[in-house]
C-alpha cells in the first residue's frame, strides 16, 4: 500500500511541475528558473516513477493484471443448419422445386 502512495505523490509532483513549467511559458518571466529546468524535473522523476514500478513488480510488492496475450482462446464451433440456396442477381422470386417421390 505504501508503494501505491509513493507512485501518486510522484505523479502529483511531475504534475506539479509540468504546470510550473506551463506557467513560466505562458507569462515569459525570465526571472528565476528557466522553463526547461521544470520540464527536466518532470521527466526526471517520471523515470523514477518507472524505475519505482518496474522494482516494486520484480520483488512482489505489487501485482500486475494478467495479460490478454496469455489467456486461452475460446474456439466456438458452428454447425451449419441452414439449407444452402442459390443466389443469382434476380429479384423475381423462383418457384420452388418439389420432390415427386416425398
Amino acid at each position: 500500500m505504501i508503494i501505491k502512495i509513493i507512485i501518486v505523490l510522484l505523479l502529483i509532483f511531475i504534475l506539479f511541475n509540468l504546470f510550473r513549467a506551463l506557467f513560466i511559458m505562458v507569462s515569459g518571466k525570465t526571472g528565476g528558473r528557466p522553463m526547461s529546468h521544470f520540464l527536466g524535473r518532470r521527466v526526471l522523476f517520471s523515470v523514477v516513477v518507472l524505475v519505482v514500478v518496474i522494482a516494486a513488480l520484480k520483488l512482489g510488492f505489487i501485482k500486475a493484471n494478467n495479460s490478454p496475450i496469455n489467456a486461452t482462446a475460446h474456439i466456438q464451433i458452428q454447425t451449419n443448419t441452414a439449407t444452402p440456396h442459390q443466389q443469382s442477381a434476380n429479384t423475381k422470386q423462383l418457384p420452388e422445386k418439389q420432390n415427386a417421390y416425398l
